[in-house]
């Protein structure tokens, strides 16, 4: 069994962090040598298994984003991906409660940016090309990185939330308003501040 199958296997077995090596062998041939023959302990395995929810639930918001063609539609649809990903008993156990103590603050953000950031990039790259604005690269990553931030925050408060659902929806909804909001803005020629003469004027 490969490195990647054997973490799927122990994601569907249930928590990495709580079980002990015995409940992550499945029988005589799956031994705790094997296991550890790819994982050094429970923190590679607890890794490897976070890895593995994180790259799948990438997949599906991918796929969301890449089945539309209007930028301002492929913005909402990766955000309903994503806090329908969010929702999921996986996720919401392996990434969102387990994964900042297990790993630790930093290393769980290095996690969780490797395979999603990317795809928040993407969605403001697209909805920010559309409009009138003209960017520099660097004022184009600010962008991307409060955005990403936004929705990690939120797919946190909707995978803590009492009612998933609902935090769902009205996530969905604020998000969708900030978007159309910066769309409104862009359609009616208002132009973004100058990061360097508002800069200037704080000093």
């Amino acid at each position: 069994m490969t490195r990647a199958l054997r973490a799927s296997a122990v994601r569907r077995r249930g928590c990495p962090r709580l079980c002990s090596t015995d409940d992550y062998t499945g029988g005589a041939r799956d031994t705790k040598g094997a296991l550890y023959h790819h994982f050094s302990g429970k923190q590679a395995l607890f890794e490897a298994v976070f890895e593995h929810v994180e790259t799948d639930s990438a997949k599906s918001i991918h796929k969301a984003v890449r089945d539309n063609v209007d930028p301002w539609e492929k913005a909402l649809s990766g955000v309903r991906a994503f806090l329908d990903v969010v929702q999921e008993p996986a996720y919401r156990r392996i990434v969102i409660q387990e994964g900042p103590a297990v790993l630790g603050y930093e290393r769980f953000r290095e996690q969780e940016e490797r395979p999603t950031f990317g795809i928040a990039q993407e969605i403001v790259s697209t909805v920010l090309s559309s409009s009138t604005y003209e960017l520099e690269d660097s004022m184009m990553a600010t962008f991307s990185r409060v955005f990403f931030g936004a929705m990690s925050t939120a797919g946190s408060s909707v995978s803590e939330a009492k009612d998933p659902r609902k935090a769902s929806a009205q996530a969905e909804t604020a998000i969708a308003f900030i978007l159309r909001g910066l769309q409104s803005l862009a359609d009616s020629g208002v132009r973004l501040p100058d990061p360097e003469v508002n800069g200037a004027d704080s000093g």
